[in-house]
């Protein structure tokens, strides 16, 4: 792995173990798009108290050692992976791949509508929302609003626990679902405690139904279960459980045949992600007789990612802790520079100090002497950058107990809001009806008939025609949105 190599290379005890620049001729990294910065250049003044290699990703103190080329493996190819390997020598997307009967193509996406999804959740002024605090495991209210607060499809699950809406996403789920054949359903819930909701709302709604199943037919697989490994190779291996419930434990990295259902009753904003849980569905599984996939997507997630073509690329600052800043102050030369580590200081205790709890503050003033984080502030802003500099030094015990206090997560609300189901669209393109696709269809094959080599050769001469240019024609409508499964559906 990449984290070896870098062991092996940075932090190794023994000169003698460490691989020489021209070990290797060829290094392959797969998942090439997975976790590391993008590298952030120091000035010269940075460069003699901060570490390079706090600031450069790991991809890259590999591959600049060895003299070898680098090849990056990857599904889902974003921006930041091009700054790391450069343009993609190859590809073979998706698409071809079905095309060539490697994978499993997807139905039109079955978008789940109820009136909260399209409503959003609101209070009113002067309404008392009640929270969730985990700390006593119970429903409190909140003071009178001040103003209206609303919260849309995006927060369900996560900024607000509403058992209503997952109650009736569920009873739609239930008659779409057979938990007893030997196809598999993986859904994607917001957390932990929303996954086991979701699991007590579907063994309770099959037996209303009267569909008396195995206890182990639905369960939930997080990494907070007793033993994950061993339920992921039940799901994997077994026929029960066939309905599993999981947050980010089975996102990538699991195959599984049999997976014919993918439910969305979580947000995601990432491309990549959203084409690394759709990937869990794509195999092929001759044993079922497996055509395609379907999705069922209970919180606009299709609708929000289907016009994008790759993930945004995103620059991400190394995590500089109280500790290290403090540290690096005593060994800046100049107060303008050590003004600007002071200022980071500040912005990191303003940011703390908002997710801080009472007790968190009396450790806080404990450890200063009984100055709160308030007063502090304001010292590090007036006072002198020389004795800043000294009072920063003399509170290092602070420093580690801030980087050790763990931030109280956001208030969840709990909803009680009336739902119930209104609809299920399909996704076609972006949210057309089906006769407004298959009219775009139309449109395009006049638009484009004499652009497209295979389109004119289908539609003159089909005699002429052969696998080479049907699979370009195939490719070439697939990217405008056409494919077999959309419009034998429309």
């Amino acid at each position: 792995t990449v984290q070896s190599l870098v062991k092996r290379l940075f932090y190794n005890d023994s000169e003698q173990n460490i691989p020489s620049v021209d070990q290797y001729d060829c290094i392959i990294i797969d998942e090439a798009h997975r976790g590391y910065l993008l590298d952030k250049q120091l000035s010269e003044e940075d460069l003699g108290f901060k570490d390079q290699q706090d600031y450069i990703s790991k991809y890259r103190m590999v591959l600049d050692y060895f003299d070898a080329y680098a090849i990056g493996l990857t599904a889902t190819p974003a921006l930041h992976t091009k700054e790391i390997f450069g343009s993609a020598v190859y590809t073979y997307s998706y698409r071809e791949a079905v095309v060539d009967g490697f994978l499993i193509d997807h139905e039109p996406p079955y978008l789940i509508k109820t009136k909260l999804s399209e409503e959003g959740i609101t209070w009113q002024k002067g309404e008392k929302p009640k929270v969730y605090d985990k700390e006593s495991n119970a429903i409190l209210d909140l003071e009178e609003l001040e103003d209206e607060l609303q919260i849309d499809v995006a927060g369900f699950n996560k900024l607000v626990l509403t058992e209503n809406f997952n109650r009736t996403v569920v009873q739609y789920l239930v008659q779409e679902l057979d938990p007893e054949s030997d196809e598999k359903t993986l859904i994607f819930a917001a957390s932990n405690d929303h996954a086991d909701m979701v699991v007590s709302m579907l063994k309770d709604e099959f037996h209303r139904a009267g569909n008396e199943i195995p206890d182990n037919a639905i369960e939930k697989i997080t990494g907070k279960i007793h033993d994950p490994v061993m339920m992921v190779n039940k799901y994997k291996n077994e026929k029960y459980p066939n309905i599993a419930v999981t947050v980010d434990l089975l996102t990538t990295g699991i195959d599984v045949p049999q997976i014919c259902n993918i439910v969305f009753l979580r947000k995601v904003k990432s491309r990549i992600l959203y084409e690394q849980m759709l990937g869990r569905a794509t195999r092929l599984c001759g044993d079922i007789n497996k055509e395609t996939f379907r999705i069922y997507d209970a919180v606009r997630i299709y609708e929000t990612l289907q016009d994008y073509t790759q993930m945004k690329p995103v620059v991400v600052n190394p995590q500089v802790t109280f500790d290290q800043l403090a540290q690096e102050l005593p060994a800046i030369d100049t107060n303008e520079r050590a003004k600007q580590q002071l200022e980071q200081i500040v912005a990191k205790l303003q940011r703390k100090k908002l997710r801080m709890t009472d007790y968190q503050h009396e450790q806080f003033q404990y450890k200063t002497g009984g100055t709160d984080i308030d007063n502090l502030i304001s010292q590090l802003l007036e006072q002198p950058v020389d004795l800043n500099v000294q009072q920063v030094t003399q509170l290092s015990g602070l420093w580690r107990l801030l980087d050790e206090m763990k931030p109280e997560g956001p208030v969840q609300y709990v909803s009680d809001h009336y739902d119930e189901y209104l609809k299920t669209d399909r996704g076609y393109g972006k949210g057309q009806k089906p006769e407004d696709y298959l009219e775009s269809f139309t449109q395009f094959i006049k638009d484009n008939q004499n652009q497209i080599a295979a389109l004119n050769i289908i539609c003159t001469n089909p005699k002429e025609l052969n696998r080479k240019s049907l699979k370009e024609l195939y490719l070439e409508l697939d990217a405008q949105g056409f494919n077999p499964h959309f419009l034998k559906t429309a």
